[in-house]
């Protein structure tokens, strides 16, 4: 039988660990950065390229040079690089160019003031089985901006379906001017129409200095220019005014002397823009409210290391938040959220035009030589570092840096949070209100039934604790979500009356008892005398009910109107919540608490009977006995049970589920929910793409829940040998 123990025991441990090792292989790819290998080249025909795009699979790249012409090139055959005609309506000597590589959109502008939309079209075909594709480009009519016959320098585009925007700058006597048009397009039951220009805007006069730079966002709404002074200026589009305002100027590399703006690109999403210095800079503006403010401008939020010199070329993700920029012969990955350089290394060649395709697994370079160079990336987990999992990040939309938890979001520019630390703190506030409910009643009423309690009343209510302990977590997370909120809700001030008012009852019944002739109390058997004090405490638990709307009338009014869901914000800021950590500690604790009572009192009456015997003979009462003797000799085992007891709140998932709002927030606040760890791996886990980010940070969180657990019973296995070393008896 000994060896039989032993071989099980180590059994146990090795399985442990055997798990332990199995989470953490899960979680260890998130700490790893990305992995890119050079692939196949291609030799390009001699010309001035402006424009390098890539297809889904970067297959056939597009690359359209200064003269307008377009062509691709067949990476995946041998048709090499093929020409392809928009078929523009006439000859255009082209001045500027605009990519939208998210819509395959390409804007092309001429020297004398015209621009023309070209639609980029990618089909595909199978030919002897094998997948061949194709690109297609439709040009759309010329349209007219800014001063008739004036050269187009920069271009830019936005296009939200309904509302489309065109911006150039325009050289015009030597100086640049800022044009803007919003477009209208006719739409049938066959699709989008013609389109046309529906209104211009002038823009020059709210500026100042020489204009090198444009930007227009997705949304149709903002127009961005910036100088060759360092300064940027923000439009945005006043529909009930129905023109631009100039909403904010701004220095990106304000306080940095001499440094001018190298480049100006915007992040997937829009609202971030990838600033570069002409040192090598790189910082990131995001629109946000400030502060104190009503509207969203643009701040700085991050800062990455220097560059070489300003970017030569640029390209965002189209899947996350992860960019790459080149300059000279320096070519890095960055991630903008982590604010972590994912890879960065020196080639050898300078890239002149770059691209990232869609999927987020292919680079595509292109050097001064006229050769295309394609590297295949190796990045799953862009969003996962230690600081975005444990440090706080400034999210776009935030004015500060926080400690967030948000998986998912509307669309593909949502920007993933996955910080744990509001799940640390979820899990810790849980445990705390549910231990804060349960330890002194589950102690309070061990020492009671092992001390006072006569063994006829033992002997059914330990029983009966002990089937509490077999109630579903679920059946009461359906309680507590369904009948308790509800209740609790709207009677908080009869909550509170009855946690002050029922101890101060009970002392003072016990005061009164105690102060008694003995001839009255010699009337009730000794261990039943809470049959008396049974009746006392539900009329005091009726009083301090009915009490409650009074006490809310006399102190929690808000305009004249008696409400304490009104009067919290009010007089704390904080929220209040139906579903909140006052629910969670009532029926979590009262999950809890047989557990603790069940060990607890089976360590105060393992005591032995001399010692209580010695404590009464030497005139000690038998409050004094159990307090002085019994409680300290029993601690270890009652430290056991409290650890036991806070090891089923650290991991308690479905009431907190099911009694909480689940919202991952960081406050102490009783009148709010919260999410622990153990809920957010229950509720997040079936959404989550195998092996993908999500899926590896659920896993994270386990091994905290893990390591956690592990930490606190191993410091209450400590403390329990030295309560025992300490208390025990020979």
């Amino acid at each position: 039988m000994t060896r039989f123990i032993k071989v099980g025991g180590i059994g146990v441990i090795t399985l442990v660990l055997g798990i332990a090792v199995f989470i953490l292989w899960q979680i260890l790819p998130l700490f790893r950065g990305a992995r890119v290998e050079a692939g196949a080249e291609r030799a390009l025909e001699v010309a001035d390229y402006r424009i390098l795009g890539v297809d889904e699979y970067a297959d056939l790249p597009l690359l359209v040079d200064a003269k307008g012409r377009l062509s691709v090139v067949d990476l995946a055959g041998d048709r090499g690089q093929i020409e392809i005609d928009p078929e523009f309506e006439d000859d255009a000597n082209f001045t500027a160019f605009a990519y939208h590589p998210a819509r395959q959109d390409l804007v092309c502008a001429t020297d004398d003031g015209r621009f023309s939309i070209v639609k980029i079209e990618y089909e595909s075909e199978f030919v002897d089985d094998v997948r061949v594709l194709n690109a297609a480009a439709e040009a759309g009519d010329f349209h007219e901006i800014g001063q008739k016959g004036s050269p187009i320098r920069r271009i830019a585009y936005g296009d939200a379906d309904d509302v489309k925007l065109v911006a150039a700058l325009q050289e015009v006597d030597g100086k640049m001017e800022l044009h803007a048009a919003m477009l209208e397009q006719a739409s049938s039951l066959f699709g989008g129409g013609e389109i046309s220009v529906a209104d211009s805007f002038n823009l020059t006069g709210k500026t100042a200095g020489n204009l090198t730079a444009l930007l227009v966002d997705g949304g149709a709404a903002s127009v961005l220019a910036a100088s060759d002074a360092g300064e940027v200026f923000y439009f945005y589009y006043d529909e009930d005014e129905e023109d631009f305002e100039l909403r904010q100027t701004f220095r990106p590399f304000e306080g940095a002397e001499g440094v001018k703006i190298a480049s100006m690109d915007f992040l997937l999403g829009d609202v971030t823009i990838v600033f570069t210095g002409s040192g090598g800079e790189n910082r990131l503006f995001s629109l946000f409210i400030p502060e104190g403010g009503d509207l969203r401008l643009w701040g700085r939020t991050k800062d990455f290391p220097d560059l070489p010199a300003g970017a030569a070329c640029y390209s965002r993700s189209l899947r996350n938040k992860s960019f790459l920029i080149a300059a000279g012969k320096t070519v890095s990955l960055r991630h903008a959220t982590t604010e972590k350089v994912r890879w960065q290394e020196n080639l050898d060649f300078e890239p002149v035009l770059a691209r990232l395709n869609s999927k987020y697994n292919r680079m595509v370079l292109l050097d001064g030589q006229g050769r295309l160079r394609v590297f295949s990336l190796d990045d799953p987990h862009p969003e996962s570092s230690f600081k975005a999992l444990f440090g706080k990040l400034w999210y776009e939309g935030s004015d500060r840096p926080t400690y967030a938890w948000q998986s998912t979001g509307g669309s593909d520019e949502f920007e993933p949070k996955l910080s744990m630390v509001p799940l640390i703190a979820g899990t810790l506030k849980g445990t705390f209100y549910a231990m804060l409910f349960a330890f002194p009643i589950a102690l309070l009423a061990a020492i009671y039934t092992s001390q006072f309690a006569a063994p006829r009343f033992r002997t059914t209510i330990k029983p009966t604790m002990e089937i509490m302990a077999s109630l579903p977590s679920v059946v009461l997370g359906f309680l507590a979500a369904l009948w308790l909120a509800p209740l609790i809700e709207d009677r908080v001030p009869s909550i509170l009356l009855m946690a002050v008012g029922l101890p101060l009852l009970s002392m003072a019944v016990g005061f009164g008892w105690a102060r008694m002739p003995i001839r009255w109390r010699a009337l009730i058997p000794a261990g039943s005398e809470f049959l008396c004090f049974i009746p006392i405490l539900f009329v005091g638990m009726w009083a301090c009910w009915e009490a409650g709307p009074a006490l809310e009338r006399a102190l929690f009014t808000v305009d004249g109107t008696a409400d304490f869901r009104l009067w919290w914000p009010d007089a704390t800021g904080a929220d209040f919540q139906q579903r909140n950590s006052l629910v969670v500690g009532f029926m979590m604790g009262f999950a809890v608490i047989p557990i603790i009572f069940t060990i607890a009192e089976d360590s105060l009456s393992s005591v032995p009977g001399a010692l209580r015997g010695a404590s009464l003979a030497l005139g000690a009462s038998r409050w004094q006995t159990a307090i002085r003797v019994i409680v300290p000799t029993a601690s270890a085992g009652i430290f056991s049970a409290v650890m036991i007891g806070l090891g089923r709140a650290v991991g308690e998932t479905m009431i907190v589920v099911m009694a909480t709002g689940n919202t991952p927030i960081m406050e102490w606040n009783v009148f709010s929910g919260m999410r622990t760890l153990s809920a957010n791996i229950a509720v997040e886990l079936p959404e989550a793409p195998v092996h993908g980010t999500l899926y590896r940070t659920l896993f994270l969180g386990a091994m905290v829940l893990f390591l956690l657990t592990f930490a606190v019973n191993t410091v209450a296995e400590i403390l329990r040998h030295r309560l025992r070393e300490k208390y025990k008896t020979v």
